[in-house]
């Protein structure tokens, strides 16, 4: 598989790494390509880059572009929440995603732990869960049309807890699913298969589970590998099993972002 990944944080917001160490590890992994994706600043300040930061990123990794020319592509992107400011430096491309819902001015974070997700559905959603992810997936959608990002990030989010703490597809989640992927196909960007909840040791699998991904087959939707990776040790973690899952719901090819726009890069 030819390797590259555009879901990268480093210590600018939450990631551990400096993009130096990130860049060194991909190049030594024999990547062709290494895309960064700082959380863009925004309300919730928690987890994203301030202004200022935001500003030093952009430098970084222009500095890093000139370092590697040649070598490896480097691209310059955002991920970004429908919270997240208008950036003052465009990126080179951006990642839509969802951390979090908002209820009655408040921001209720999708995945910091399962105990605060439990919290938010007896507190805000009536106990169901069913009503948490018509939320989640309304809010993805919104922040697609909002950002018109080149790549939809982790779409299941919100079932990272689903093995450590039994949440199961149930036929009605599946279909609220549909629902919401059949309007995100519409868009024509693709969606990423995520190994980053397996790098951390939550789930044994990838976002998205098979049951989404075969509809976002079904739906005409595309998909790009990434490692959403906030360790340079783990910028590949569980590539082969995303690929085996890719083929497994019929996809016959990945997609690449460069400079030049996408790529499709058979299996």
């Amino acid at each position: 598989m030819i390797k590259s990944n555009f879901h990268t944080h480093t210590h600018f917001c939450d990631g551990l790494n400096s993009p130096l160490e990130m860049a060194e590890k991909a190049y030594s992994l024999n990547f062709i390509s290494l895309g960064f994706s700082g959380h863009a600043h925004g309300d919730v300040e928690f987890y994203s880059m301030s202004k200022e930061d935001q500003k030093r990123y952009f430098a970084e990794i222009s500095i890093l572009k000139e370092k590697y020319k040649g070598k490896m592509e480097i691209l310059c992107g955002l991920e970004m929440d429908l919270y997240s400011s208008k950036p003052e430096i465009t990126p080179d491309y951006t990642i839509a995603s969802v951390h979090y819902t908002k209820k009655n001015g408040e921001y209720l974070s999708v995945d910091e732990s399962a105990e605060s997700q439990a919290a938010i559905i007896k507190n805000y959603y009536n106990e169901s869960f069913e009503n948490y992810a018509e939320d989640y997936f309304q809010t993805l959608v919104t922040a697609v049309e909002k950002i018109q990002p080149d790549i939809i990030g982790h779409i299941d989010l919100l079932m990272k807890f689903c093995e450590t703490h039994n949440i199961p597809e149930t036929e009605k989640y599946l279909k609220i699913a549909e629902k919401y992927i059949k309007i995100l196909c519409t868009f024509d960007v693709p969606f990423e298969i995520n190994t980053g909840a397996m790098a951390r040791g939550k789930r044994t699998t990838p976002y998205p589970s098979k049951n989404l991904l075969k509809l976002i087959k079904q739906y005409g939707g595309e998909i790009c590998i990434n490692s959403d990776c906030h360790n340079k040790d783990f910028l590949d973690f569980g590539y082969n099993d995303a690929e085996n899952l890719a083929k497994a719901c019929g996809f016959k090819y990945h997609i690449l972002l460069s400079k030049e726009g996408r790529k499709k890069v058979n299996f």
